[in-house]
This record gives C-alpha cells, structure tokens and sequence, in this order.
C-alpha cells in the first residue's frame, strides 16, 4: 500500500509539472517562426504519391 502513495504523491507533484512543461513546449514549438514550413510539409504526406 505504501507503494500506492508514493506514486500517488509523485503524479499530483512531479507528474502534473512534467505534464504542464509538455505542452508548453508542444505550444511553443507550434507557434515558433519556422514552424510553418515543416507543418505544411507534414500535412502534404499523405497526398505524396510513391
């Protein structure tokens, strides 16, 4: 049981801030200057014709 409440400690602290450092890089590097290109050619792929 103690091993219950460790990680139930770790995930409402440590995961909760890993989570939220997550998706402020997933934001910033969506929103970065250079982004654009590299999204345009991710979303031309499945259009590709081999």
């Amino acid at each position: 049981m103690e091993v219950y409440t460790a990680m139930r400690h770790f995930a409402d602290s440590w995961g909760l801030l890993v989570m939220a450092l997550f998706f402020v890089g997933v934001v910033v590097s969506t929103l970065r200057p250079g982004a654009k290109s590299s999204a345009n050619d991710a979303a031309q792929i499945p259009l590709k014709e081999d």
